[in-house]
């Protein structure tokens, strides 16, 4: 038993659709979330950039007493995850390792698509570990650049006529070669799974980067025996810059009211 709060970070919004998934897996377990608002994105960051603000961002959460922590952020877990597991001395996961095990078991056809940032597709970690689970498996990754701009402001409602654009634009190629599971390769795409999905037909199974590495910490969290047995489930929120739309974006995904939760801090310091 291990009452110890969970570190998850992310470069902005999208790694709450992991602490989504953790609330609903693990209800009892607190968790600290810090989201990179300054300087999202960083798919498109040079990966010495990527490493560096990685190595801020675990600083930050290690001034906690944490006894696991979540890279709930694909450019990062692709580019820089065995290099900080190395660097620090708690459990670290990524959510690649998870989402690319779950994909080669769902694939039917073996063509699984990817899309992600141009960072974590250069990186070809996502198709690495597909062949390693199923070998007769093909991954053909797509980078969508705009996605995460446009999440973060904002612009993941279905019906809202620039994003079901862009989306059609990036999906088509999946579309044409006839993928069957599509992994959402940031923690950004689940919130757009509504016009994915539309998009891609019911055919296609969506893989959530969040909610499998929350799978996966769950799992290593019971190997370890370190599960919370009693405790509120609170969860604390920073952010990097004003306060003001992560504040309004995070309470309308999540459907809960942040007024009042929510902590700047200034990152370059750690």
């Amino acid at each position: 038993m291990d009452h110890r709060p969970i570190g998850v970070f992310d470069s902005g919004l999208g790694g709450l659709t992991a602490v989504q998934e953790l609330m609903r897996l693990l209800p009892l377990e607190d968790i600290i979330y810090f989201g990179d608002t300054a300087r999202v994105p960083y798919g498109n960051r040079s990966p010495e950039t990527i490493l560096k603000f990685a190595r801020q961002d675990l600083n930050f959460l290690c001034s906690f007493d944490l006894k696991a922590i979540v890279i709930a952020c694909g450019t990062v877990s692709t580019t820089s995850l065995s290099i900080l597991q190395k660097e620090y001395h708690l459990p670290i996961i990524g959510v690649v390792e998870p989402t690319a095990v779950q994909a080669a078991r769902c694939t039917r056809n073996g063509k699984i698509g990817l899309i992600a940032t141009a960072a974590s597709i250069r990186s070809g970690a996502y198709e690495a570990l597909v062949q390693r689970e199923n070998p007769l498996a093909h991954v053909f990754g797509k980078a969508c650049p705009l996605f995460v701009p446009l999440v973060e402001n904002g612009r993941f409602r279905p019906g809202d006529p620039v994003i079901e654009l862009v989306a059609e634009e990036y999906l088509q190629s999946m579309k044409d070669i006839g993928v069957d599971t599509l992994m959402l390769g940031c923690t950004h795409y689940p919130l757009l799974s509504d016009i994915i999905s539309k998009i891609m037909g019911p055919q296609v199974t969506l893989i959530n980067s969040g909610r499998e590495a929350a799978r996966a910490l769950k799992a290593l969290l019971i190997q370890r025996d370190a599960l919370a047995k009693d405790g509120l489930g609170d969860v604390s929120y920073f952010v990097s810059d004003t306060i003001d739309g992560f504040e309004d974006m995070a309470s309308l995904f999540l459907r809960s009211n942040l007024k009042g939760m929510i902590q700047q801090v200034d990152i370059e310091t750690y």
